[in-house]
């Protein structure tokens, strides 16, 4: 009976972690903190959501609760994958392979690629990446820019960011650092030493 007991334990956390609006007692259990401290926060605005209409019930996005942790140092570990997401924008097809054939066998990682700057703005709004490699020069777009779109959007705020270019002068770089790039790797580069920064960035 102890088994079936934790079985179903286990079916109602994995049901809930998928979910994406949480009830106070929900997101209380899983920030392991009381739920009359979620409803202060709710109510003094520390937490975003929305109330049922016609009753004093809140609820709170998915979104918002991950944020909410992040921010007071809470482990989101129950609401995101252990896999990191990783979007490469690169107009060389060659390169979006050579990442494909890095990233995409290995369980840390879960990769999606562009080769423009718009389709890099549709995926990273509908991805979330955690890290985006990113070269310089794209057909429709600098690496400033694409820096400073996700630097301006909260909700990216823990997103690392490669550049990668063989055509940037110092000040460039200097410039791109500015812009929000953390790292930025001369091509051609050792795909090695590269992916050792993504690990330091990513902290894996």
């Amino acid at each position: 009976m102890g088994s079936n007991r934790s079985n179903s334990n286990n079916g109602e956390s994995d049901e809930l972690v998928s979910k994406e609006i949480f009830t106070t007692g929900e997101a209380a259990g899983l920030c392991n903190i009381s739920q009359q401290t979620i409803i202060r926060c709710f109510d003094r605005g520390r937490l975003h959501g929305f109330r049922v209409p016609g009753s004093r019930f809140r609820r709170i996005p998915r979104e918002e609760l991950i944020r909410f942790m992040r921010e007071n140092d809470i482990p989101t570990g129950n609401l995101e994958p252990s896999s990191k997401r990783v979007l490469v924008v690169d107009d060389d097809e060659m390169i979006i392979d050579l990442f494909r054939e890095v990233f995409a066998p290995d369980e840390r990682f879960e990769i999606k690629t562009a080769t423009t700057g718009y389709d890099a703005g549709v995926l990273t709004e509908q991805f979330r990446p955690e890290l985006l490699i990113l070269d310089y020069m794209l057909p429709d777009v600098n690496g400033n820019v694409v820096c400073k779109t996700v630097r301006r959007n909260s909700d990216l705020a823990h997103t690392k960011i490669i550049v990668v270019s063989g055509v940037v002068n110092q000040d460039e770089v200097e410039e791109l650092l500015k812009a929000g790039a953390d790292v930025f790797v001369k091509k051609p580069f050792n795909i090695d030493k590269l992916i050792e920064r993504v690990e330091e960035l990513l902290a894996i």
